[in-house]
């Protein structure tokens, strides 16, 4: 695989990532992953993208804020984008943050508005001449929910404004977070459980929901609070000029804001702030999860300007985690639909945070060996972000004489295929990919993609029917379909014609190439690239199989842990007897061609820039089959750069190095003299 598909595979994996988690926390209000975490994978991202800015890949959540907005309710955009925070979790993050501020505003005096992080959902409200017309939710920050009939039912929101202060504005958008205080929301909970109803898990989620009801009555039954943070459009100005007066300025129409606000001459005193109200967070009548510093004057703050998702001028200083003691029950070991197996801990319940946590994943074996957990221990479990639960540490002055030690799996708890863990990696894997029922979506998709068999019109809905119907037990099962007609036909939307359709699909992938057949096992590691690679190299898919870990590592391409991984699939059983129905259901391929000295034999090409005459792919496939090795970066050792328009660093890298360039009509006019492409 060449580098530049291997980072793009990654940018990939986590854009997938993000933005699962990005829906699940802006847009269905049921965070499933840890602030923590999020920032992490996001970092790395961003990390990715600033490495290789030639990678970035069009949908990238690094210049978006959250998810899109649910159906249900009417879509608003906003015509000021609601960016969201970076964040920071520590003196020393805060202080670099402070430097970058200090830095793009240099020899200025820099005073810090310093404002509680709630923990609700951020809205955006419209009054025109004084009077509320809309209320819209976050969404993406770009465009949001109409929620304004639930949010004309928030009893501390004022619907029209009136000022003995100074006129009302013709238009004025405040941005603020709804939430449950405290002690709303433990009457909330308890009148709930006395009519034998479902009770909240905590108030962000009470709140959240609330907002998202179709009937009005039930937000106005909820105790729900609006408390202002900022000013998205003034008309006419409100002529503030700070943003701690601004909000000053909204509490004179009637608006909330925290019940703690301060104003700091210094980054020190923003840390002596964030220590007090740390101690006394228990204390304060609303759920906080931070606090927000932003750079007070409104002058400084437009000087300073926004990244793509957030503004340079605030930050949000996260609180760490609050945490409880519990006993680890048992170990479960769940497997994923890449084959990943992940240990989960069962605990004896315990509250932390607001919530009952009675498991916890372990990450992985490596995890379990660091922390060096037994069934039996006794635990620190804290909710990181507030959000979900981790184990922080072990107590052995706690551990019982009988507790047992954890061992990794030898079979996979699915489908008894040998669990394989190369060395030098973290995860362990089931190796029957093509096998175990906890892959198969994974396997069947993959195995009839485009670069794959090419089964065309087998996508996920048709794939839905028939595991339903108990028809693809593993990706063999597909050559089988023809004796399930009347079946299939019994498929919603699925007639006669569409039936016949999926069949001659099936039948015309049946005719194939051995470089697309190692590819559509899924084997790890294995790309297209590699599987081209294996195929020049092995020539017979017999010769494959029985290859040995010296003969695999030197196929070009093929590291050592991906030739691990090779022989751990040829290994494991239970993939042997579907690769073998696969052949006697009639996938073919043409006979190899003996190889002959290619005149590019063993040289290292890089194609980089967009050339207007084919696809990077397409470029690399033809020096490929000149026997040129196609790499993702340039080094000393690459023999020719094809740039095409466009071309960045790698262009860059190969002129500094005095590597050799050809452009597009040179590189066109060479595989034209190999007979590649036509002159």
């Amino acid at each position: 695989m060449t580098q530049d598909s291997t980072i793009k595979a990654q940018m990939r994996q986590l854009i997938q990532i993000l933005a699962k988690h990005n829906h699940a926390y802006y847009v269905m209000d049921q965070p499933s992953i840890e602030d923590s975490e999020y920032d992490q994978l996001f970092h790395q991202l961003k990390a990715l993208e600033e490495q290789y800015p030639e990678c970035v890949q069009a949908d990238t959540p690094t210049n978006k804020v959250g998810g899109k907005a649910l159906s249900k309710f009417a879509s608003v955009t906003h015509k000021v984008p609601m960016l969201s925070l970076g964040n920071v979790f520590n003196q020393e993050d805060l202080f670099a943050f402070a430097r970058r501020v200090e830095e793009r505003l240099p020899n200025q005096k820099i005073q810090y508005d310093v404002e509680l992080k709630f923990d609700g959902l951020a809205i955006s409200l419209w009054y025109e001449n004084g009077v509320l017309v809309r209320g819209v939710t976050r969404g993406d920050g770009e465009t949001g929910e109409d929620i304004t009939h639930n949010v004309k039912t928030i009893r501390n929101l004022p619907k029209v404004l009136s000022s003995a202060q100074g006129p009302v504005p013709a238009l004025l958008e405040v941005r603020g977070e709804v939430l449950i205080p405290k002690a709303g929301f433990e009457k909330l909970n308890a009148e709930n459980e006395a009519k034998g109803e479902k009770t909240f898990a905590n108030p962000r989620n009470a709140a959240a929901g609330s907002l998202r009801q179709l009937d009005p009555g039930i937000a106005a039954s909820r105790p729900l609070a609006f408390y202002a943070y900022g000013i998205a459009q003034c008309e006419p100005h409100h002529g503030q000029t700070t943003m701690f007066a601004s909000l000053e300025w909204l509490t004179q129409f009637g608006f909330a804001v925290g019940e703690c606000h301060f104003i700091c001459d210094s980054i020190q005193e923003v840390q002596q702030c964030y220590e007090e109200i740390n101690a006394k967070r228990a204390n304060l009548s609303v759920e906080i999860d931070g606090l927000v510093i932003k750079v007070d004057s409104l002058k400084q703050q437009k000087q300073l300007g926004f990244l793509s998702r957030e503004p340079r001028w605030a930050t949000a200083y996260k609180f760490p985690a609050v945490a409880a003691l519990t006993t680890v029950e048992n170990i479960d070991w769940q497997v994923g639909r890449t084959g990943i197996l992940t240990p989960v801990a069962r605990l004896n319940p315990v509250a932390v945070g607001g919530v009952t946590v009675s498991n916890v994943t372990l990450h992985n074996i490596g995890e379990i060996h660091r922390l060096d957990v037994r069934i039996g221990d006794t635990v620190s479990v804290y909710r990181s972000g507030d959000v979900i639960p981790k184990v922080e540490k072990v107590w052995p002055e706690f551990r019982p004489v009988e507790a047992q030690e954890i061992h990794l799996p030898a079979q996979c708890p699915v489908c008894d295929s040998p669990v394989v863990m190369p060395e030098g990696e973290a995860l362990a894997r089931c190796s029957g990919g093509l096998y175990c029922a906890a892959q198969r979506i994974e396997a069947i998709r993959h195995f009839v993609s485009r670069k794959a068999l090419d089964i065309e019109g087998l996508g996920d809905r048709w794939v839905e029917s028939l595991l339903h119907l108990d028809l693809l037990k593993n990706v063999a099962d597909i050559y089988c379909l023809h004796e399930h007609r009347e079946q299939l036909l019994t498929i919603e939307k699925m007639g006669e014609k569409s039936v016949q359709n999926l069949f001659d699909a099936i039948e015309n992938s049946k005719k194939t190439t051995l470089a697309s057949f190692i590819y559509a096992l899924g084997i790890r590691g294995v790309g297209e690239t590699t599987a081209r690679m294996l195929a020049n190299t092995f020539q017979t898919f017999d010769a494959l199989k029985a290859a040995d870990l010296e003969a695999l590592k030197k196929t070009p391409d093929v590291g050592d842990i991906t030739a691990e991984w090779i022989i751990d699939f040829f290994q494991a059983e239970h993939n042997l007897e579907v690769v073998n129905r696969l052949l006697e259901a009639g996938i073919h391929w043409d006979a190899p061609i003996a190889p002959t000295r290619q005149p590019l034999n063993g040289e290292s090409w890089v194609v980089t820039g967009t050339l207007s005459s084919m696809g990077r792919d397409e470029a690399t496939q033809l020096l490929q089959a000149l026997g040129a090795r196609v790499s993702g970066s340039v080094s000393s050792k690459t023999k020719c750069v094809v740039a095409g328009e466009k071309a960045g660093s790698k262009l860059e890298k190969a002129e500094k190095l005095g590597v050799q360039v050809m452009n597009e009509t040179d590189f066109l006019n060479l595989m034209a003299e190999y007979g590649q492409v036509q002159g």
